[in-house]
């Protein structure tokens, strides 16, 4: 037996997969967007069972309080300031030397999300906003590209296999944007680093079912599970599915389009960058955002905003409108980061 057919040996064992499925891994590419909690657990799995090509996204770089459950980084990548996709991929080609790991430093845009994405056979949700999450799903219905969303906070995570022309999409289940603070997120929230694991295994798996032939098999719906209380729970979208979406059914595509991302610029004369919302029909709720941020920090609050010390000379300012004001940075993706770690936006 050659090295490559023993390294997969058990896993061609399993009748769903056997060698002609695992021949189709091999053919296949996968795109991680996001190699966080999620991203990192997906992106393991799929270059440890011999996908052909696994490219890693992401526009962060590892801190501290990843190692809890990130499972692709150590300290000496903290101390580094190593860019997560780089930092991954470096782990993940000593893994599996006979997989392709392509990492790209970038943050999705509209402007650059279909030459990002458009030349894949699947692509795995590790985001951590839902304004990503959309332009994920705009692409994949516009391209029709198999995506898996997948979500983890507390103990609780969230699976959905979206496959283009047959199943619900993102914006069936979810029509319009959550406003800014009115979700928990890892940094308000807190999460265990199991319920992550789970999730992005069951992300990747959904994953090997698309690429090595077996999208039969993949799970209909949304399946929710808290592993804190051990509950599973199967919630059909068949009736969504029908329904007269706007990205599926209608292939209006707002978000890829630039019409509905949210814009940063930096403020003249000023360390800040202002964070422009999405278009919101109602005002943010701000006594019940400061309520939320007062656990995780100091928080100064009046009835236009909410402003919200992240550490010594960073901050974030809030407004009704949905605008946010990040003092402290110069960079734009550094503030959209700050945005989506603490307002889930």
């Amino acid at each position: 037996m050659n090295q490559k057919s023993e390294r997969y040996s058990r896993q061609v064992l399993f009748a769903p997969l056997s060698k002609g499925g695992q021949d189709r891994l091999a053919s296949s590419c996968a795109v991680v967007v996001g190699c966080g909690a999620l991203g990192s657990v997906s992106a393991m799995a799929l270059v440890r069972a011999g996908v052909g090509t696994v490219r890693l996204i992401d526009r962060d770089f590892p801190e501290l309080s990843n190692l809890q459950r990130q499972v692709l980084f150590d300290e000496d990548d903290v101390s580094a300031g190593i860019p997560k996709s780089v930092a991954a991929a470096h782990h993940l080609k000593k893994m599996n030397s006979e997989v392709i790991v392509v990492p790209i430093v970038a943050d999705i845009t509209h402007r650059n999300a279909v030459d990002l994405l458009g030349e894949c056979d699947v692509i795995i949700d590790g985001t951590d906003n839902f304004e990503t999450r959309y332009l994920l799903n705009e692409v994949a219905c516009q391209r029709g590209i198999p995506w898996v969303h997948g979500g983890a906070i507390g103990a609780e995570g969230r699976v959905m296999t979206v496959i283009p022309g047959q199943s619900a999409c993102l914006r069936c289940l979810v029509p319009d944007p959550p406003q800014p603070g009115t979700l928990p997120t890892c940094d308000t929230s807190g999460i265990l680093g199991t319920a992550s694991m789970v999730i992005g295994a069951l992300q990747a798996t959904e994953a090997i079912k698309l690429l090595s032939g077996n999208a039969a098999d993949v799970i209909t719906g949304l399946t929710a599970i808290d592993l804190w209380t051990g509950q599973w729970q199967r919630v059909s979208l068949k009736s969504l599915s029908v329904r007269g979406c706007p990205t599926c059914r209608e292939h209006d595509f707002p978000w890829l389009e630039g019409r509905f991302q949210s814009t940063a610029r930096v403020l003249c004369g000023r360390e800040a960058v202002q964070i422009d919302p999405l278009q919101r029909s109602s005002p943010i709720d701000l006594e019940q955002l400061a309520k939320r941020l007062s656990l995780l920090g100091r928080v100064v609050s009046n009835p236009w905003l909410v402003r919200f010390e992240v550490e010594p000379g960073l901050s974030l300012s809030i407004f009704s409108d949905g605008r946010t004001i990040v003092s402290g940075t110069r960079e734009e993706p550094r503030a959209r980061a700050l945005v989506a770690r603490y307002l889930g936006a």
